[in-house]
């Protein structure tokens, strides 16, 4: 999950060194992940109306059911 929502961040940013994510696991079958990237590119992987992260929610979500678990994809600035 983490290495799919890494690669579509850095396919979408300017710079894709800076694009970094941390994978936190709260239960037993929840992940949380934090997607950091830098300043300049926080619009680019939230689009317009928030329509580009939305849709990264729910291909993620997708992708850990398959698993058999619950993901949450948090975008820090």
């Amino acid at each position: 999950m983490k290495e799919f929502i890494e690669f579509i961040a850095k396919h979408l940013v300017d710079s894709p060194d800076s694009v970094t994510i941390e994978e936190k696991m709260q239960e037993e079958n929840k992940v949380v992940l934090s997607l950091k990237v830098q300043s300049d590119d926080i619009g680019k992987v939230i689009g317009k109306q928030g329509k580009t992260a939305q849709a990264m929610r729910t291909l993620l979500t997708a992708v850990a059911a398959k698993e058999g678990k619950r993901a949450i994809l948090e975008i820090l600035d």
